[in-house]
């Protein structure tokens, strides 16, 4: 997957389980830390969110586990923005072993931009449309 590079770290070994590789907890926050990254290169910054009441909900998250990471693997996530609508965007996320190449886990995201304090879903402003536009790699059609 092409994509850009949102997220880079290490298994630690409390980030393990009793069985030896990374538990999907560790997964899922990486994940996040990965999306925090591409929010932020599309608008969706730390003072954007602060400033203009509006935050970021995850509605769908899905995750596919390739292969196992353990104690001392380098990881590498690459991300590209699949969709952005009205309201709400899809980022697809590649985890890869940075040693290998190996593909560690994929995940798929939906996430909606809401107004903080109505608790409801609002349009993203203008900017934040233009600012995205230069991420957005839908995905390629089926070749039949």
């Amino acid at each position: 997957m092409e994509g850009e590079a949102t997220y880079r770290g290490a298994v630690y070994p409390w980030h393990c389980d009793h069985i030896g590789h990374m538990n999907v907890m560790w997964y899922v926050g990486k994940f996040d830390e990965a999306n925090w990254n591409m929010f932020a290169r599309i608008g969706l910054t730390p003072s954007y969110l602060r400033e203009s009441g509006c935050g970021m909900a995850a509605v769908q998250q899905s995750i596919a586990y390739k292969r196992e990471l353990f104690a001392g693997d380098v990881i590498e996530v690459r991300s590209r923005l699949a969709e952005f609508r009205d309201k709400s965007l899809r980022i697809l996320h590649e985890m890869r072993n940075a040693e290998t190449g190996d593909i560690a886990a994929t995940c798929e995201i939906t996430a909606v931009h809401i107004d903080r304090g109505a608790h409801k879903s609002v349009p993203f402003a203008p900017a934040i449309r233009y600012a995205a536009m230069p991420h957005l790699v839908p995905a390629e059609p089926a070749i039949a």
